[in-house]
């Protein structure tokens, strides 16, 4: 038995270790490739077209990185990786029997697009609230954002700002404007199913909510968060 038990005890701390040192890693490198797009890449509606570029997040227009944090997590720069109003909010209505949404925040999001994969189970949740808990403690909420923004799928087979920005509008990311960069945010809950450009009523409605969000929110400042 004690045999046993130090089996699995060297796999965790093994485990631990490598985790730990790749999201180290990855507090200055970039991610070149995730999961999901391995698996996108394999699946048999896939364009099997594979657009992703890197760009640091000074490259990536303000309007984008406001525009997504209106849109996914407002209170991104308050919280520690789990916003826990929005987690009993979804809960709430969950069990209302409203439509079905998590409280996922961008942390959250970020830590499940770069280390695991997208199907949901109680082992992926732990891990995801591990790694969470792991990136919240070694990046920076602008490295944070940085990550996001350089690895969610923006389209069918396009991932990242960069690429999203010269797929859906023919510009560089650091050049999008607050409408283009709207109607980006916009589509991420179905990125495949959605465009950014034309926009169809429904993403209109939503476009115009996160530009007002925008207003409210005022300037984005990571430095005095971070502090």
């Amino acid at each position: 038995m004690s045999r046993v038990v130090r089996f699995f005890a060297k796999i965790m701390l093994w485990f631990v270790i490598v985790t730990v040192a790749l999201v180290v890693v990855y507090k200055w490198v970039p991610v070149p490739i995730t999961p999901l797009m391995v698996i996108r890449y394999f699946e048999k509606d896939s364009s099997k077209i594979l657009k992703h570029d890197w760009e640091p997040v000074e490259n990536i227009s303000k309007n984008l990185q406001l525009a997504v944090i209106c849109s996914e997590d407002q209170r991104f720069l308050k919280h520690n990786g789990f916003d826990l109003k929005a987690i009993e909010k979804a809960y709430e209505d969950n069990k209302k029997g409203k439509r079905i949404k998590g409280g996922s925040t961008i942390s959250q999001q970020t830590a499940k697009n770069v280390f695991l994969w997208p199907q949901r189970s109680w082992l992926r949740k732990g891990l995801e609230v591990y790694f969470t808990f792991l990136i919240e403690s070694i990046w920076s909420k602008e490295r944070i954002i940085e990550v996001y923004l350089n690895s969610i799928e923006m389209g069918n087979g396009v991932y990242g700002a960069e690429s999203a920005a010269q797929f859906w509008f023919k510009k560089p990311a650091s050049k999008l404007s607050k409408l283009e960069a709207s109607a980006i945010a916009a589509i991420l809950p179905n990125p495949r199913k959605y465009k950014a450009n034309p926009v169809t009523n429904y993403i209109a409605s939503r476009k115009s909510w996160i530009m007002k969000q925008m207003n409210f929110y005022g300037t984005l400042n990571y430095k005095t968060e971070d502090e």
